[in-house]
């Protein structure tokens, strides 16, 4: 007689009668059996594997589980921790995550095909091709990261320098135009250029600007921390097309720049800023291709760091005393 607590041979399936009952093959059964994920109740006296009626629920439990292609161990640990809530929720949110990225490279993909699809010169689909070739899906950001930490004066702070990246490094859309995939596909081969890679700092052709001279009490942290204000006083004028001016935002733009170089805003300076900004080899390539990607087609231009820079820029090329 079998013990109180042991399972009748009655009451037990052969792999065969479990698998008919879920509607699944033997071979599924076993596969998951030989994993661990269900345990069988007994063996038979040839060596035959038996299992109780609770192995059709997790069976099944097991089926739904796969069905929404989560992994083995993914399914070892819901079904280990069965009824915590957190843990299935846990790994719920990790394959959403994971969708999510397939997902976006999927759209990138498809614009990328669709912009391959225009009709174009042999030549330029050519270059469409190198371009977006070079580009993964969904794309990343390493290589712009990496410009601006090169292009960026030595020895900023790491928390300047993050705050910088983070501003300057446009977030590729999760649902592009084809347009956006060209721009951005232009961005990272910019920045990947070999005179970019060579560094900034090495003396080429957009080297380090005059106004990162290590001079003597220059202080880059602050005119990188200060910056985002004057950008963001200048945002409204040039989201408004206005032309540039005299005002707040260029006196805070000046006044930034003095306190950087231990120089008082005075005509005399703003004479000398305006030689020495103009003098400085300009990005506007970056931040142009930067607003093409985070804008879709018939869409407005945001006022990105460039375009505010530019602005403030000419505002103080055009009201500077000669």
């Amino acid at each position: 007689m079998p013990a109180d607590d042991e399972p009748r041979s009655d009451d037990l399936w052969s792999i065969g009668q479990l698998a008919e009952r879920a509607g699944v093959t033997v071979k599924t059964v076993r596969f998951y059996s030989d994993r661990g994920l269900l345990p069988e109740a007994a063996r038979s006296g040839g060596g035959h594997r038996r299992y109780g009626p609770d192995a059709l629920d997790r069976l099944r439990l097991i089926r739904s589980l796969r069905t929404l292609d989560l992994p083995v161990p993914d399914v070892r640990r819901v079904l280990d921790e069965e009824g915590q809530d957190d843990v299935l929720e846990d790994v719920i949110a990790g394959q959403l995550k994971e969708v999510g990225s397939r997902l976006a490279a999927l759209r990138w993909r498809e614009a990328a095909l669709q912009l391959l699809a225009d009709r174009t010169t042999p030549q330029e689909r050519a270059e469409r091709l190198r371009l977006v070739g070079a580009v993964s899906t969904p794309p990343g950001t390493a290589a712009l990261a990496r410009f601006w930490r090169c292009w960026l004066p030595a020895r900023l702070p790491s928390r300047v320098v993050a705050a910088v990246v983070d501003r300057a490094v446009p977030i590729p859309p999760d649902t592009p135009a084809p347009a956006q995939v060209l721009a951005f596909a232009r961005l990272q081969d910019f920045v990947t250029s070999p005179c970019f890679v060579a560094g900034p700092r090495a003396g080429t052709d957009y080297g380090q600007p005059e106004v990162h001279a290590s001079g003597k009490g220059y202080r880059p942290a602050v005119l990188y921390e200060g910056l985002p204000e004057a950008f963001e006083l200048a945002a409204p004028d040039v989201r408004a097309g206005r032309a540039p001016r005299e005002g707040e935002a260029l006196d805070c733009f000046v006044a930034v720049h003095a306190a950087a170089l231990n120089r008082r805003d005075t005509p005399d300076f703003r004479r000398t800023l305006h030689r020495m900004l103009a003098a400085e080899p300009r990005i506007d390539r970056y931040w142009q291709l930067a607003a093409e990607v985070v804008t879709p087609p018939a869409g407005t231009a945001q006022p990105t760091p460039g375009s505010t820079d530019n602005w403030l820029r000419a505002a103080l090329g055009a009201t500077a005393p000669q």
